[in-house]
């Protein structure tokens, strides 16, 4: 019976629907209250726009919903993981439980089974919906919540140098020699002092002069403190169309394949790729951290609630919780600084604390 990690039906599809009910009413909570706050940190951004008003601000809405539903499902799973073990825990439903000859491995076993189910959806939720919203979104604020051209793309605020000089553009759409460039800023300087800045709404790659034009572009003399109207300029003779493209990728806004394919170009442009691949196998360990949330906050369960100790079990398992994020988090910048190997930045902390649950978990069952 041991092995048997399923030896009720009726107990498994209990906890199941226990902890599916949590979480997802922690989730809700939690999106509905976050969502609130960011629209009002933003809704005056939105707003000064002319011409925007309640549609937009919805739309943001469903924009934004997606990112906050990704980044805080694992929180979600911990907490519901803990009301409902340290619910179990005062009903004395573990102690009957243990009692039927089940092990702390059985009665965690149905939580397993249902977080890793939770953690499939979400990773086919930030490959279907949250890449894309996050896109779009990106591609909205590049242009002050404007309206986005129809061709944009998800290319925002590539910086790309051509000799001394810097060249921004908000917006980066089409491919090839088909690129086109909205909101173009050209920071031109001499012994690294800036001289001039010439600013154009739109901009294309020009393929039989090889170079790129600007339409209706300005120059502001930073020594005179002039602005005077240019026209049609010519830059960047030496600045390929796949340098605007590939100057930045955001992984977030690409799903799993395309930052795949992303990376090959990048590498095959011999640009370093550490921090890219480091988001990519995050990819995978991210939505799988759902796992270990079942395990962290199983310290709320086990040990007699006569005992008193209840509510710091769990806290403690809440604390184990948020340092696995904080650890990730850590682990993901050193990556990008190149203290660690790409795979190592994404599943050190999930082994790490995986290691570290099933420590506690026998160490603190009574």
């Amino acid at each position: 019976m041991q092995f048997d990690f399923f030896p009720s039906r009726q107990v498994s599809w209990y906890m199941v629907r226990l902890f599916l009910t949590r979480t997802l009413a922690v989730l809700a909570m939690l999106v509905v209250v976050l969502q609130m706050l960011d629209l009002l940190g933003n809704s005056g951004d939105i707003l000064a726009y002319p011409g925007n008003g309640d549609a937009q601000l919805w739309h943001y809405v469903g924009l934004r919903a997606p990112q906050i539903v990704a980044r805080f499902l694992p929180f979600s799973v911990l907490l519901g993981t803990l009301i409902m073990l340290a619910t179990l825990n005062q009903n004395s439903e573990i102690i009957a439980m243990k009692a039927a000859g089940l092990s702390a491995q059985q009665i965690l076993a149905p939580l397993i089974a249902a977080a890793l189910g939770v953690s499939v959806l979400s990773y086919a939720f930030n490959e279907r919906i949250v890449a894309r919203s996050t896109a779009m979104l990106s591609a909205w604020q590049a242009v002050d919540f404007g309206p986005v051209p129809a061709d944009s793309g998800i290319k925002t605020n590539p910086w790309v140098r051509d000799g001394n000089n810097l060249v921004t553009a908000a917006i980066v759409a089409g491919h090839g020699q088909d690129v086109q460039l909205r909101k173009v800023e050209i920071f031109n300087r001499i012994n690294n002092s800036l001289t001039t800045i010439i600013t154009a709404p739109k901009g294309h790659y020009d393929a039989a002069s090889k170079s790129w034009v600007l339409e209706g572009a300005r120059q502001f003399d930073v020594a005179r403190g002039t602005l005077q109207n240019v026209g049609t300029v010519r830059f960047g003779s030496d600045i390929r169309p796949d340098q605007f493209t590939l100057a930045k990728v955001d992984p977030d806004a690409l799903t799993f394949s395309e930052l795949q394919a992303a990376i090959g170009d990048l590498h095959d442009a011999g640009r370093p790729t550490a921090e890219l691949e480091g988001s990519l196998w995050h990819k995978l360990s991210g939505p799988l951290s759902a796992v270990l949330m079942p395990i962290l906050g199983s310290v709320a369960a086990f040990g007699l609630a006569r005992s008193g100790q209840l509510f710091l079990r769990a806290v403690m398992g809440m604390a184990l919780g948020f340092a696995y994020f904080v650890a990730d988090n850590f682990s993901l910048a050193m990556g990008n600084l190149g203290a660690y190997p790409p795979i190592l930045a994404a599943w050190a902390p999930f082994l790490l604390f995986l290691l570290l649950g099933e420590t506690v978990l026998f160490r603190t069952e009574e």
